[in-house]
């Protein structure tokens, strides 16, 4: 999308006491405009009034973030009345806030008016990019326009990628220049040498002799020739190669790839997407994968599944995870039958009938149960949508875990249904009727937002008679920190029991707690929260430190437990790619357990897999903890780690051979083994030996920081796969980034160099696309270069011929078409078609990818026998016209000139290039022989037609050439003759490799003829996206890259940071809004602005 289009969509404008439609390109600073339902956004805005009640306003950021769900965004209450323009025309007001900068979850500022300061919050901030919904129209004030808005500051450039084939290709070419400079220079010294008077017979004594032929000046004579060869031999650079490779990739990536069935996800709708073509032959070489687990290894589908209230543990059912260490262990698991009131919905999948249907009033614990189903139902910022019933109500939510623990309210008899700016509704089951039920309205008085440094998220709400809570949830270790001492935490360490038990089982738990506040002690740290507010500088920070203040003495209620189960097929791939040679570690933000459970579920390790397993989280380390001494702690665990890195690197060194070997670690040690003068290189050496690495709680940069690891330090081909915001650092670090586009948005797509739907398709994607695109690129770039040296060897043999004068050996169109047209098209066409096996054999016998692996097919050893070849071969070509002219004659009795020899051999050449590639393709379809015998026809059609017009601007040298040699029988018997020579050393060594060294493929071609694949089979025929909403999501996985310098993950409002998200760590980058709009609209940018006043 350009800036005219942009620029060109319009939007009201309030202009005197009228709103006046203009483009966005004329909206600035301080402007009042108003936007109606499913607009966007054309700049930053103040929200000043809405058309909802209390000021509010419904939001979506997907195009900033690719999260779907609605934002509530509320207006100042001194600004709700300037709704309509006879309102809207009196507003006078000063912003007085920070300096454009690429933060989007983060606003500070205050609107001055009336004399009245009143602090501005991320919560009355319009971004440009998201759009208005479920809102007849809004009104706000322009704050920062074009390229200060944030979404503009964000965009960025990803640094490009290029393949480790193309690094290699420069060097090929340095060579090939290498070679260019050598033969120029040996002609070049040649002619200074021939040039003399002893040869005055030339005419070199005549005067006026040109410079290059002065026998009196021997220097220039070498210059000049140089510069003379150095024009005559150009053609050895294969220039026509970038563009054959690039034409070759293109289509790899978007009609194969792009368009393979096979790794089509019906569910969602969403074929695979090649995002650039640079990389296709990487995907054939990948030694390292990095997952993520969350949405990659894992659906990111929660459910409730089980819950500990009051120490008691309830919920019957029996996780994947469970089951995989059952078998691990030998031993059975007792399945138990599913009792009748268990309801399985999305986001709920619990069954305990102490707790369905109000069976919890007769538990013992029934008034903590009572408290930890209102903190589900209230400690959130979910928004409801449809009706006021269970079944016609959904819910938006920030992340799947959130609308999981709301969902289960609903099903526990606590339904939150109403969401307003400053209250909630719950439909309560009756606490002492059965089957009678009470709405109740909950007065919202603050929410403490989640952010990476709180994990916490906390609601102040005021009871209808008049009680306040503070009902608070976040992560174990922060809410055991902040726990009450005595006798109301009695169920602390029997919870912690159970945290780990769930943890074992694959769960993701959350801790639960609540306290009660009296009206003094709420009012005296309201003030000071107000204050913090309202401060222009380091306001988060000072809202986190008055949060401190309030979260304490918490009494815990109990923890959550939430299922997310393996993706379909994730074992089978994994089994098959660790077949092919390929090492996956897994990198995840989960507990240890969690993630060695998920390893073993998935076939990353087994039971013959001896563990390495390096975490902090060990007596010793939490004794030296409890003193409080920051500096001893950190002492101590590096120490650890140095210690047992190297104990384990020596074990690992004896048994290396025998068995099988993973690594677990968790983030806190990686950050200590990372460190160079510490263990970095004995991390590197033991990772090297080891089958599978798990790394648990680690953060974003983290995962850069080991990829980065085997990259440069290891210099191996790695790969990078991930779901979310927090992956994408990994994604980019990596040679070859991934994204599946899963449920925590867009942003790993984004910045992806491919996209699938699920972790599965990696086996067609690496296995069969990257394989076949390594093989393909391999021989044309090989082929090509042996092309080129044979045709230029052959003009630097006639330079030594003819006493390196420089004299050129083929025409000039002769030399220009070689590349261009006549050996041009069947490269491409065995770039693009050939195979050695097909699609089901690559997937059945994954071993054939070691090949690209090991690069045997790109080895210094493999193109020294190309150049070897066309050497021999250039030979061949020149000797044997050049034997045959010295005594065959033309039907007149003349002897044979220098263009009937050059044309014979030029013909020669172009027949046994055109065969050398089909003795190289492992497979002949009807477009190799088309192309191949297209090529070959089409230059007997060019020749006859080029020498039989005399036309002398154009060639004087060729006419009637071709069809004077087509009327001698010499030119058919070395056409026939020249080619069977010149390969024969090729065939010879074909045959001595294939019988005595075969390759993988080769064996299996020999073992049964394998079916051609047919690629119509593979095409995405009838799976189109059908809805707009699919073809926008479609559009939108196909855009350019971006990076951004922010990260930070969307949070539903009133929050502004994903709670649940935020547990794997650094919050997402933003993307670029001009970039990620021009799937599904148009839009303009902006002129510029700090300071608003209106």
């Amino acid at each position: 999308m350009n800036d005219k289009v942009v620029n060109s969509s319009l939007v009201d404008r309030l202009e005197g006491r009228m709103w006046a439609r203009v483009p966005w390109s004329e909206v600035k600073v301080g402007d009042l405009v108003r936007v109606t339902q499913d607009q966007f956004f054309p700049a930053d805005l103040l929200l000043l009034a809405s058309t909802n009640a209390d000021g509010v306003c419904y939001i979506e950021t997907s195009n900033l973030d690719g999260e779907t769900n609605l934002k509530i965004r509320k207006a100042l209450e001194r600004t709700w009345d300037y709704i309509d323009e006879k309102k809207a025309v009196d507003f006078r007001g000063v912003i007085v806030c920070e300096h454009p900068n690429n933060s989007l979850y983060t606003f500070t500022g205050n609107l001055e008016i009336s004399k009245q300061t009143i602090p501005i919050t991320p919560n009355q901030i319009l971004l440009r990019g998201c759009s208005l919904r479920n809102t007849a129209s809004i009104v706000g004030a322009v704050t920062f326009t074009g390229h200060e808005t944030k979404v503009m500051m964000n965009s960025m450039d990803v640094p490009s990628k290029r393949s480790t084939l193309e690094l290699k290709l420069d060097m090929l070419i340095l060579l090939l220049f290498g070679i260019l400079f050598s033969i120029c220079f040996i002609g070049a010294i040649g002619s200074g040498v021939f040039i003399s008077t002893e040869y005055w017979y030339l005419g070199l004594i005549l005067p006026g002799i040109e410079g290059q032929y002065d026998p009196g000046n021997k220097f220039l004579v070498v210059i000049l020739t140089f510069f003379t060869l150095l024009t005559l031999y150009a053609n050895i650079i294969p220039i026509s190669l970038y563009v054959s490779i690039e034409m070759i990739k293109f289509i790899q990536s978007n009609w194969f790839i792009n368009n393979d069935a096979s790794m089509y996800h019906e569910e969602s709708n969403t074929p695979a997407l090649a995002r650039t073509s640079n990389l296709n032959e990487e995907l054939g070489q990948i030694e390292y994968i990095f997952s993520d687990k969350t949405g990659t290894l894992t659906r990111n589908l929660m459910d409730f599944f089980k819950c500990s209230i009051a120490g008691t543990m309830y919920g019957t059912g029996i996780t994947e995870i469970q089951r995989a260490a059952a078998r691990r262990n030998g031993s059975l698991l007792e399945e138990i039958s599913r009792s009748e009131d268990a309801i399985c919905e999305k986001g709920f999948n619990f069954d305990d009938r102490r707790l369905m249907k109000g069976q919890w009033r007769n538990e013992s614990n029934a008034d903590v149960c009572l408290e930890f189903f209102r903190c589900l139902a209230i400690c959130h910022t979910v928004l409801p949508e449809g009706g006021d019933t269970p079944d016609s109500t959904t819910y938006q939510a920030a992340s799947p875990d959130e609308a999981a623990l709301v969902t289960a309210a609903k099903n526990f008899g606590f339904f939150f249904y109403l969401r307003s700016p400053t209250a909630i509704r719950v439909r309560e089951a009756h606490v002492e009727k059965l089957h009678k039920l009470q709405d109740v309205e909950y007065e919202i008085l603050n929410v403490l937002e989640f952010n990476s440094v709180r994990k916490r998220q906390s609601v102040i709400c005021r009871y209808p008679d008049g009680q306040l809570v503070l009902y608070c949830k976040g992560a174990d270790t922060v809410i055991y920190e902040r726990m009450a001492e005595g006798a109301s935490n009695q169920y602390r360490e029997v919870t912690r029991d159970h945290l780990e038990k769930f943890g074992a089982d694959g769960l993701r738990t959350l801790c639960l707690a609540y306290r009660r506040l009296t009206a003094e002690v709420y009012e005296s740290w309201n003030e000071k929260f107000i204050q913090a507010k309202s401060a222009l500088r380091d306001r988060e920070k000072k809202i986190d430190e008055v949060a401190e203040l309030i979260e304490k003495d918490l009494i815990l209620l109990g923890c959550t437990a939430i299922e997310d189960k393996l993706q379909e097929g994730v074992p089978n791939c994994i089994e098959t790619l660790s077949r092919a040679g390929i090492k996956i570690w897994m990198l995840t933000g989960d507990k240890l357990e969690t993630a060695i459970n998920i390893a073993y579920a998935c076939s990353l390790v087994n039971n013959e897999t001896k563990q390495f397993v390096l975490n902090s989280d060990v007596k010793e380390i939490r004794d030296i903890e409890d003193r409080g001494d920051a500096v001893m702690t950190a002492q101590a665990v590096s120490s650890l780690v140095k210690q047992r890195m190297e104990e384990y690197l020596d074990e690992a060194e004896r048994v290396a051979d025998d068995v099988d070997m993973a690594l677990v670690i968790d983030g806190r040690c990686l950050m200590y083994a990372l460190d160079p003068l510490i263990g970095r290189g004995t991390l590197l050496k033991l990772c090297m030996l080891c089958k599978a690495v798990v790394c648990c709680r680690v953060s974003p940069l983290q995962k850069a920081q080991v990829t980065t690891l085997i990259k440069d330090d290891a210099k191996k081909i790695t790969l990078s796969i991930g779901d979310g915001a927090n992956d994408v650092s990994m994604i980019q670090a990596a040679h070859i980034g991934v994204g599946i586009s899963g449920q925590e948005g867009m942003q790993a797509v984004m910045a992806s160099d491919f996209a699938i739907a699920q972790f599965r398709y990696l086996k067609e994607l690496l296995l069969v696309h990257g394989r076949w695109s390594y093989i393909r690129i391999t021989k044309v770039v090989a082929y090509f270069f042996y092309k080129n040296l044979a045709f230029t060897l052959t003009q630097f043999w006639f330079t030594l011929y003819t006493g390196f004068s420089g004299q050129r050996f083929y025409d000039d169109w002769f030399q220009s078409l070689y590349n261009v047209l006549f050996t041009a098209l069947p490269v491409i066409v065995v770039g693009i078609f050939d195979q050695d096996v097909n699609a089901k054999t690559s997937i059945k016998f994954p071993e054939l990818y070691k090949a690209g692996i090991y690069n045997l097919f790109f080895k210094w050893r493999v193109i020294m026998l190309w150049l070897v070849g066309a050497t021999y071969q250039s030979l061949v070509f020149f000797y044997f016209p050049i034997s045959v002219a010295q005594s065959a004659q033309n039907y007149s009795a003349r002897m044979l000139g220098v263009w009937d020899v050059s044309t014979l051999a030029y013909t020669c050449i172009l027949m046994t290039v055109n065969l050398r590639l089909m003795m190289a393709s492992s497979s002949l379809t009807k477009w190799h022989l088309i192309s191949v015998g297209g090529s070959i026809g089409g230059w007997f059609v060019f020749a006859s037609v080029y020498s039989g017009i005399q036309v002398s601007f154009i060639q004087e040298n060729i006419y009637w050439v071709m069809f004077t040699l087509l009327g001698t029988w010499f030119f058919w018997f070395l056409l026939l003759l020249v080619p069977v020579v010149a390969l024969s050393l090729d065939l010879l060594v074909l045959l001595f490799q294939r019988w005595f060294f075969p390759y993988d493929f080769q064996i299996l071609q020999e073992h049964g003829k394998f079916d051609s694949d047919d690629y119509e089979s593979r095409t995405l025929l009838d799976h189109r996206p059908s809805t707009v909403e699919e073809q926008r999501r479609i559009q939108m996985a196909q855009l350019p890259k971006e990076r951004s310098k922010h990260t930070g993950f969307s949070f539903d409002s009133p929050g502004f940071e994903s709670f649940f998200a935020q547990q794997s760590g650094v919050p997402p980058p933003a993307k670029s809004w001009d970039i990620a709009r021009r799937a599904s609209m148009k839009h303009p940018r902006q002129s510029t602005g700090r300071k608003s006043r209106h």
